[in-house]
């Protein structure tokens, strides 16, 4: 399966390649500045109880969460290195993306808004299963095979962090 994600991550990165690496003003990130609208908060919060999923928490920025295992390493920041498996699903269950045996790493600032508020939330090792509101994922834009206005489910298993 392609890494849709990977193949994303990439063109952010080559959009920033003018930029300098990452400064200490990226790296003092506010998970709560940028928050989706209470209409898509509205409408996860209808898939959430239509799919009876309980126990999942609600994210200052209106995205929603499982924690599977906490983990008991190091908590990346948005400027951390990690290396994740993972899987990425429509509400309809359709898996968009995944990553197969090998883990992949990446910069996590480089990521969609959901992952960079989402995967702090465990340690090393732990898993999170993430609910992301359109406008903290890819927003009003089609991209490869994920709809435009999708809210995307990521199961995510963080592995190292450096």
């Amino acid at each position: 399966m392609k890494h849709w994600l990977l193949t994303f991550l990439t063109i952010g990165l080559l959009a920033t390649a003018c930029k300098k690496a990452s400064s200490t003003d990226d790296c003092n990130y506010d998970p709560c500045a940028i928050k989706a609208s209470s209409t898509e908060i509205t409408q996860l919060e209808n898939y959430l109880t239509s799919a009876n999923i309980s126990g999942a928490v609600k994210h200052c920025s209106g995205m929603y969460y499982q924690i599977v295992s906490d983990g008991a390493g190091s908590t990346p920041g948005v400027c951390s290195v990690v290396t994740v498996n993972y899987k990425g699903m429509l509400t309809t269950g359709a898996v968009f993306d995944s990553t197969s045996t090998t883990p992949i790493s990446f910069t996590l600032l480089l990521t969609i808004e959901g992952w960079k508020k989402g995967v702090p939330l465990i340690k090393k090792g732990g898993k999170i299963r993430l609910y992301i509101p359109p406008s903290l994922g890819y927003g009003s834009a089609a991209v490869g095979p994920i709809p435009a206005n999708s809210i995307l489910i990521f199961d995510v298993e963080l592995v190292d962090v450096q």
